[in-house]
């Protein structure tokens, strides 16, 4: 394995939690290294632990056994305060469910990310403001998110997800709340930030064809890895 193939790594992680008397294993001690530029998808149905592996790998979620590293940082010895800031420059998120503060104009939630980081409003405000016209909403940064179609609120934060120019780019469903040309759009501009800031992307989805759009399927079931193989398999001529 190279030293690109180790910018993520995930060791022996297992998670579990407990409803009454029941302990419910999600993840079963999973391995998965993910190189910096590339593009990775967890596959597989609702309850096979891909989600709450995302949440591990962004660091909302601790695993009850295992270690995390992000470009050689190893998450399981890092503080909460550390944490924090960890996670707003390194790391960018995009949800199904948008997460938008509903008292906020879309610039003003484009730039909670880089204002929690320390940064001035006015600088925050002015990345914010690019951010959104590069993803077509110029024209809707004094907008609050219910004036705003789901394709837009969507649009406006993969914005935020990048405020803080992350090198890691963790996506949940991203088009699950989208009809699929609208959807077709967010992959569109997903695709197109890959290629033009090298962003590493780990994006969970339960639609093979979604999934085929990355680099590599990691298919999950019972929270282990039931397959990891190329999403573009390479045909040599005998």
């Amino acid at each position: 394995m190279t030293e690109q193939a180790k910018f993520l790594e995930i060791n022996g992680v297992s998670k579990s939690y407990k409803l009454g008397s029941t302990k419910v294993e999600v993840l079963k001690g999973v391995d998965l290294r993910v190189g910096r530029g590339e593009w990775v998808a967890l596959l597989g149905a609702s309850g096979s632990g891909k989600s709450t592996l995302l949440d591990i790998a962004g660091t909302l979620s601790k695993p009850d056994s295992g270690s995390v590293v992000l470009d050689g940082s190893d998450y399981m010895k890092m503080k909460s305060s550390q944490l924090v800031s960890f996670r707003c420059s390194k790391i960018g998120f995009i949800f199904q469910a948008y997460h938008m503060l509903p008292e906020l104009t879309i610039l003003e939630n484009a730039a909670i990310p880089a204002m929690l980081l320390g940064k001035g409003r006015r600088e925050s405000f002015d990345k914010a403001a690019k951010l959104l016209a590069d993803v077509g909403l110029a024209h809707r940064v004094g907008h609050r998110p219910s004036e705003l179609s789901g394709g837009e609120q969507q649009r406006a934060a993969i914005a935020r997800s990048l405020i803080n120019s992350p090198e890691l780019l963790l996506a949940d469903e991203p088009t699950g709340n989208l009809d699929s040309n609208t959807g077709s759009g967010i992959l569109d501009i997903i695709k197109g930030l890959r290629s033009s800031v090298n962003l590493t992307i780990l994006m969970v989805t339960h639609d093979r064809k979604v999934a085929a759009l990355a680099d590599r399927i990691v298919e999950l079931k019972d929270g282990q890895i039931l397959s990891d193989s190329a999403a573009h398999p390479q045909h040599h001529p005998s």
